[in-house]
């Protein structure tokens, strides 16, 4: 027979196990393994999978931001016509200040072709070609020479074969009046015959290679923009 204390301590028993099998359940045989935080295996508990979790595109790395110090320096402005710090260079900076759309480059094309223009019109004897391109001192030796060629019956024939060179040789800014030299490298057929066609200077047939410094002037501010050849040298 039992006594009434092991009825108690029975019932109490049968009493806890039904309420922890109802609290824990039962086990299946299809649990997921406990979380091990210290596994190296992964970081985190496994999540479920979903079919609906759309994955975000990646945040595209945008490049860094250019330095400063890596920005490429402003070009020179006269690269390839005066050196850099030089006594020409600051002339032409003071013709840019006065004028600034004057493009030292612009210039000596505009040179080159008024020499072509000023020696083919002197041996034609073209005067009003030549009054628009000289100042007066000089378009009156020009003059005088072409009279001095015609007193004679002479003619003159002059024939450009190339302007090998137009180098900027010297510029001078004085009271807003503006002179550049241009040293001329040339090859050049020319000739003078006598009145009756014989050849007294230079050959038809041979090509002569000829250096000459000529100087441009013109007032800077003005409308006029035309430049008039002032001095004319033959280099040694």
């Amino acid at each position: 027979m039992l006594d009434i204390y092991t009825i108690i301590f029975l019932a109490l028993a049968v009493f806890i196990f039904v309420r922890l099998r109802s609290v824990l359940g039962q086990r299946t045989g299809r649990e997921r393994p406990p979380y091990d935080p210290y596994s190296r295996d992964t970081a985190r508990p496994p999540q479920p999978a979903s079919d609906k979790v759309v994955p975000l595109p990646e945040r595209p790395v945008s490049p860094p931001a250019a330095s400063p110090v890596d920005e490429a320096p402003p070009a020179y402005r006269w690269e390839g016509v005066a050196q850099e710090g030089s006594a020409t260079a600051a002339a032409l900076d003071e013709i840019a200040r006065i004028e600034p759309d004057f493009d030292a480059r612009h210039f000596l094309t505009g040179a080159r072709a008024a020499y072509e223009m000023i020696v083919t019109a002197f041996a034609a004897g073209d005067r009003r070609a030549l009054k628009d391109l000289l100042a007066k001192d000089v378009y009156d030796g020009f003059v005088a020479a072409i009279a001095d060629r015609e007193s004679r019956r002479e003619t003159m024939e002059s024939r450009f074969v190339a302007v090998e060179q137009a180098e900027l040789q010297d510029v001078t800014v004085r009271d807003r009046s503006a002179q550049l030299t241009v040293r001329f490298v040339s090859k050049l057929i020319s000739v003078t015959r006598g009145p009756d066609g014989a050849v007294v200077d230079g050959s038809p047939d041979t090509v002569a290679d000829v250096t000459d410094v000529w100087t441009f002037a013109r007032d800077l501010g003005t409308r006029d923009p035309n430049w008039k050849l002032v001095a004319t040298e033959a280099a040694q």
